[in-house]
């Protein structure tokens, strides 16, 4: 371990495409159709990015029964369930889809296979918007399992058509684990034609192991409710960090995990915009970690076009 104090900064980290994607969404609605532009749940999991678009306009609901009839709403990058879209039409919402184009796969995955006579095991953690939203599209036949040991004790008829699908924002290594225990239990349990985890979610927990095994301590930018982000924490110390610690920000920071520290690792979830990462460098800068190494694990072009009735109403409006 080198003596000289230094930060690991992982790359790729922060704003994934889907991300980009969202947000962008959210402020070329407001450009284009003015304040307020309602969002139903957060645009993304992140406590900066949902503040600074409210200071811009945006009110943020949980559910649409919040939203004034005829009012424009955006849907977040988690997606939402079939029964959502009827009730936008139904209260004349100008509905403008925001769901990550990777999350729409694994929808239109879930629509296919309850239509082919498929029982579905949906692996991912409950309660989370976009197993919400995976759900609704085929609820009779999709059976929610969070882990290995819920996986150990599932009751499915072996006999079934079987078929698992993922959220995308999970561990790779703990989803793997899922599906060996499944397929050990289930052993014509069918697996998807491609990798529901998102190419997003595996670059950045790749980035992690890279520099975890000579880390003292790592940092992950990332709001508690980002599952991606909390994973990056646990994968940290799975590949060998002494430590890990999950912050929304520089505030959260305390002194006293760099006691013994050396050597920092640096990352942020998909979620997080890359001024947070640069407000922790500054704060280990002040404290001694001045040597800056960047470790990329690999460079994401990936960019998504924004939702086509938004880009529509653009066009009509610069006309």
């Amino acid at each position: 371990m080198s003596s000289t104090k230094r930060v690991l900064l992982a790359a790729p980290r922060g704003y994934c495409a889907g991300v980009d994607r969202a947000v962008t969404t959210v402020e070329n609605a407001l450009d284009t159709y003015g304040a307020p532009v309602y969002v139903r749940k957060e645009i993304v999991h992140n406590k900066y990015v949902v503040k600074s678009l409210e200071n811009r306009g945006a009110i943020f609901v949980d559910e649409l029964e919040e939203v004034p009839e005829g009012s424009n709403v955006v849907f977040s990058a988690h997606g939402v369930s079939p029964t959502v879209h009827v009730e936008a039409e139904e209260k004349h919402l100008k509905a403008i889809d925001a769901t990550c184009p990777l999350v729409t796969k694994v929808h239109a995955e879930a629509r296919r296979f309850a239509a082919e006579g498929y029982q579905i095991i949906l692996i991912g953690h409950e309660g989370h918007e976009e197993v919400v939203g995976t759900t609704g599209e085929a609820p009779d036949v999709i059976t929610l399992v969070q882990d290995p040991k819920e996986a150990a004790e599932v009751n499915l008829s072996a006999d079934d058509k079987l078929i698992w699908l993922s959220q995308t924002t999970l561990s790779v290594d703990e989803t793997i684990a899922t599906v060996d225990v499944l397929q050990n239990r289930f052993p014509n349990l069918v697996s998807p034609p491609s990798d529901d985890i998102c190419y997003a979610t595996q670059n950045r927990q790749a980035a992690v192991k890279a520099i975890a095994p000579n880390c003292d301590v790592v940092i992950v930018v990332g709001s508690g409710n980002s599952s991606n982000s909390v994973r990056l924490a646990e994968v940290a110390v799975e590949a060998g960090a002494k430590s890990s610690f999950r912050v929304d920000g520089a505030d959260e920071l305390d002194e006293s995990w760099f006691a013994e520290a050396t050597t920092v690792g640096l990352t942020s979830g998909a979620s997080v915009p890359e001024i947070l990462v640069q407000d922790v460098i500054a704060w280990l800068a002040e404290r001694g970690f001045g040597d800056l190494e960047e470790v990329t694990t690999t460079v994401e072009k990936l960019v998504f076009a924004l939702p086509p009735e938004l880009r529509r109403d653009m066009k009509t409006q610069a006309n």
